[in-house]
């Protein structure tokens, strides 16, 4: 009991990035654009996928929620940050340090799984295009949109509660930009040994799964793109996939170091830098990668505009 009450009154401190002090305008700035350029980004997508009814197919159902996750994501993580770069002490308080990482794994591991169903939807629509309709049809994609979401949510529930069922005494200062799980728990004065055995086994789900199943997924798509005999056909395929890929390399890439070495001999400015990488650049970088490179996106968006301003002249 006596845990439980020092638990609920203890308040962290994010040191971030304080030993750049002089760096510190800079980065706010940085940050600061970088999360309205997401912001931006990702509700121009949401809106424009929920105006357009030709866009209202599997492909971009599934970016929409992918949007949607990003974000919510940086949403969770960079005004926190913005916080920190302007304040002397930057202090979070336990309840506040739970819900935020309950929000960064939340949707970390959703992204992780919509990043998988997607390649599996790019291998049914290209390996198998004729029966494409009836491998993702409406109720196969809810399916798994709905699958996505509730197993980030019962993995989420079970660590973050575990994370913060350890007393942290009087430990209180977090070398991180947020409360990500391996900096707090670095700070518990218990044995951690059986969670992170626990966390490493459910990383190994929530990432290297869904990674290797893209893998399988795009070897497969690869072998059908190469067998097609139109060159235009080819350079279409290619360019839909690299996309996907591109995105998926940066998270996975960033995420699975992070996770899977808690206790990692890289220093805290390195781990700093990589949860930076999928934490904030992934999510300002999937609404260019999929918008700029999809020629229907861009189409829905000329439309809209020039309905737009048909309405204002009309």
């Amino acid at each position: 009991m006596r845990r439980q009450n020092h638990n609920s009154t203890v308040e962290f401190i994010l040191l971030g990035f304080s030993n750049y002090p002089e760096l510190q305008g800079q980065m706010f700035g940085a940050f600061l654009v970088i999360y309205l350029v997401t912001v931006l980004g990702n509700a121009i997508i949401i809106t424009i996928i929920f105006l357009d009814q030709s866009l209202h197919i599997p492909m971009y159902l599934f970016l929409q929620n992918l949007s949607l996750v990003d974000l919510c994501f940086s949403t969770v993580i960079t005004p926190e940050i913005l916080v920190i770069l302007t304040s002397e002490k930057a202090t979070i308080s336990f309840g506040g340090c739970f819900v935020q990482m309950y929000f960064i794994l939340l949707f970390g591991g959703t992204e992780c799984f919509l990043l998988g169903v997607m390649a599996y939807d790019r291998f049914a629509a290209i390996c198998h295009p004729l029966s494409y309709p009836v491998i993702m049809k409406k109720s196969v994609f809810v399916k798994l949109v709905m699958f996505s979401w509730v197993s980030g949510t019962m993995m989420t529930t079970l660590q973050t509660t575990w994370v913060f069922s350890f007393p942290y005494c009087d430990h209180k200062e977090i070398n991180h930009l947020f409360c990500e799980t391996p900096p707090v728990l670095e700070l518990a004065c218990a044995d951690t040994f059986l969670f992170e055995v626990y966390a490493f086994t459910g990383t190994i789900l929530i990432v290297m799964v869904p990674f290797l199943l893209i893998l399988l997924s795009y070897t497969r798509i690869l072998f059908t793109i190469l067998k097609m005999p139109s060159t235009t056909g080819r350079q279409k395929a290619f360019s839909t996939c690299a996309s996907h890929l591109t995105s998926v390399t940066l998270f996975y890439g960033t995420a699975s170091i992070t996770y899977l070495q808690p206790k990692s001999r890289y220093s805290p400015d390195t781990k700093k830098l990589m949860s930076l990488a999928y934490t904030l650049l992934t999510p300002l970088l999937n609404p260019l990668i999929y918008s700029l490179r999809n020629k229907e996106m861009k189409r829905a968006v000329v439309k809209l505009w020039q309905r737009k301003v048909t309405f204002h002249t009309g």
